[in-house]
């Protein structure tokens, strides 16, 4: 049940209603109700609720915002059921003030609902979320770990918000890179059995490439050295990246994250979809040819140039497979397309979104989430190599050190296009110093509380609204006015992609909660309030579990 969404219905009909009025007697001018917002003020004192339409009505009104907006509140409706007061503030806000008895709705609700609390019912629109997709040649790295966890989170929270969601990892199985990989597993397959070897300039030199080689030596010998260098290379390729893979969906399983769907770039080519869209496309006029290359007409679109799709050789680029890949997400029925890339795609968005155009959909179905770097810091220094290996530190390495917990908690605190500080030490510390810490311990404190309870003999009730009025005090209010927030922030999270909504909505959950705690007894004396207070606790400590499990974070029951 989303109380924020109901209330706002409510409020918007009473404007509505009084702006008909108006405008049927001729009092106001107004062709049409304009889109006005009715949002949560950030200063407690103004209200429950803003609306700003009278501002957006002067000009055609012609009219001060102040007076269209004392008219619009002499002319509301009664609704005393809901509203207590309504003011107007600064140039024409107005403001409305809630009676507290909707709050008292809110436990039981909860209660009800359980785990399902704050999910919305499905609307029918499939979505796919396509994240990580690390090149399958090496170790996955800090940029794929945040990547990891703001796309699962996101896909989580997605659903909670009704849609059809399938998450997705594309394998880069195909082109230069693979070439690459192939002649640097050759080398070390040659260098380890003794052979004559060159190692290929730019190629692969990590102790992966030489660790993944010697494990097909120990399960083939050297029945490939006999092979044609081309169908040696092919051998070894096949080899590691079937052990990559495995690597790759072995860690990323640790971290919390089951893809639906492993989408291998090479399938485009077998089935000749690369060729295939670079026909139609300059068929259509979109694609031209120019110094023996093929060019796609990305400037067009708003790009600063024309970009390459086959090169002069006659190999497509890796442009050309994304386009393909595009065009089979949209011929497989997925409304919104959502794609989470490191900053160095950023140049990348604008051309991809031009070719879907270009192809005849909604470029708008495409949304790219672009993610900062991150700096791991440890003691105040930033840690650049791991200790064990010399090279970057990977993702297995983070989850030995901090958990999974902290380190998905942590890249998704932050909007995906800021620069994420990663605090090692931090992240590691029992204390409420650690966010992680503090939104799991206000779990284990309600847990510890329910349990004091169950040992003498009191269960919780099933909080009804009318045996919750005695929650009066400041702390109680206000977290009943949060926890009513709570399917309202998972819509506007997965509306604007804003995976970061969650944890902060969390952490205020955890504060509000703890301040409760500092001020308060649960288990008193009065049996009415006792009841009533136990009724809020499990309303809480539901509302951070689901939270917490969007996040892909445990909800520990002692700590």
């Amino acid at each position: 049940m989303n109380f924020i969404e109901s209330i706002k219905t409510r409020l918007r009909n009473l404007i509505d209603q009084s702006l008909r009025n108006l405008t049927d007697k001729g009092e106001l001018k107004c062709s049409a109700i304009p889109p006005y917002v009715i949002e949560v003020p950030r200063e407690k004192n103004h209200g429950d609720f803003a609306v700003n339409v009278a501002m957006l009505m002067a000009r055609e009104a012609g009219m001060a915002p102040r007076k269209i907006a004392e008219m619009i509140v002499a002319g509301l409706p009664a609704d005393d059921s809901l509203v207590s007061r309504v003011e107007i503030a600064g140039a024409g806000f107005i403001n409305f003030y809630l009676d507290n008895r909707w709050l008292y709705q809110v436990p039981y609700a909860i209660i009800q609902q359980g785990d399902d609390y704050g999910r919305a019912d499905k609307n029918g629109i499939k979505v796919q979320v396509e994240f990580v997709s690390a090149n399958p040649t090496g170790d996955l790295h800090m940029g794929n770990a945040r990547g990891g966890a703001i796309g699962d989170t996101l896909a989580n929270i997605l659903d909670a918000a009704g849609y059809e969601v399938e998450k997705e990892f594309y394998v880069n199985d195909s082109g230069n890179q693979i070439e690459l990989f192939g002649l640097s597993l050759e080398a070390r397959y040659l260098e380890l059995l003794g052979e004559p070897f060159d190692m290929p300039e730019s190629g692969y030199a990590g102790q992966d490439v030489v660790d993944t080689v010697k494990e097909a030596l120990e399960e083939y010998g050297d029945r490939w050295l006999a092979l044609k260098p081309a169908e040696r290379r092919l051998k070894l390729i096949n080899f590691a990246l079937e052990r990559r893979l495995e690597y790759i969906k072995k860690t990323l399983s640790r971290f919390g994250i089951e893809y639906d769907v492993w989408f291998k770039e090479s399938s485009l080519y077998n089935s000749n979809a690369v060729d295939e869209v670079i026909q139609r496309l300059f068929e259509m006029g979109y694609i031209y040819e120019n110094e023996g290359a093929r060019w796609f007409k990305s400037t067009l679109f708003g790009d600063e140039k024309d970009e390459v799709v086959v090169r002069n050789n006659g190999i497509p680029t890796y442009f050309a497979a994304d386009i393909a890949y595009h065009l089979n997400k949209f011929q497989r029925g997925f409304d919104w397309v959502i794609n989470v890339w490191g900053a160095d795609h950023h140049g990348h968005v604008a051309r991809m979104k031009g070719a879907i155009s270009a192809l005849g959909y909604d470029p708008d179905r495409l949304d790219v989430i672009i993610m900062q770097l991150v700096r791991l810091y440890r003691s105040g220094e930033i840690v650049r190599m791991s200790k064990r290996t010399g090279t970057l530190v990977t993702l297995d390495e983070l989850i030995e050190e901090v958990g999974k917990d902290a380190a998905r908690f942590f890249f998704v605190q932050r909007s995906p296009d800021s620069h994420l500080d990663f605090d090692l030490e931090l992240a590691k510390k029992e204390s409420q110093d650690n966010p992680v810490y503090y939104a799991q311990y206000a779990h284990a404190r309600i847990c510890s509380i329910l349990r004091q309870a169950k040992a003498q003999g009191i269960s919780v009730p099933p909080a009804l609204s009318n045996e919750l009025e005695v929650l009066v005090e400041e702390e109680e209010l206000d977290l009943l006015r949060r926890l009513a927030d709570f399917p309202e922030e998972v819509r506007l999270a997965a509306d604007n992609m804003a995976p970061q909504r969650i944890p902060h909505f969390v952490l205020d959950l955890a504060g509000l909660l703890h301040s409760f705690y500092n001020h308060h007894r649960v288990l008193g004396e009065n049996t009415e309030l006792r009841d009533a207070r136990l009724a809020l606790m499990e309303a809480v400590r539901i509302t951070v579990n689901n939270a917490l499990t969007m996040l892909g974070v445990s909800a520990p029951e002692r700590m």
